[in-house]
């Protein structure tokens, strides 16, 4: 599923789960070639359909600063944008890390 926000010019769809953040709930996180979106879910357990709500979050990759990943068995991917740290509970929490900065390198020495 791609993000609901408008692409930019030249942009690409390159990581995307649906993940919890510890303060912005359930929801799906997308790593493009420009920036990282995080758009809250609601889900309906009775049939087990989810609908993308608002757009929590939608940064520039420069805007992006410290990345690491945490955790052993419930492993989290943390992303500080403006001295706001997130904590995004996905898959493969070194494989975003990693993305995320190889994304971030590239982002600004273009």
């Amino acid at each position: 599923m791609a993000p609901q926000v408008a692409p930019n010019s030249g942009e690409k769809l390159i990581l995307e789960e649906d993940c919890a953040e510890g303060n912005l709930g359930n929801g799906i996180l997308s790593l493009t070639n420009q920036r990282i979106i995080f758009e809250k879910t609601e889900g309906n357990l009775t049939t087990l359909n989810k609908k993308v709500g608002n757009v929590l979050l939608d940064t520039p990759l420069d805007k992006v600063g410290r990345v690491n990943s945490e955790g052993f068995i419930l492993t989290k991917v943390v992303v500080e944008i403006s001295e706001t740290k997130y904590k995004f509970s996905v898959f493969s929490s070194g494989k975003w890390a990693k993305e995320i900065e190889k994304q971030k390198r590239i982002f600004n020495n273009a």
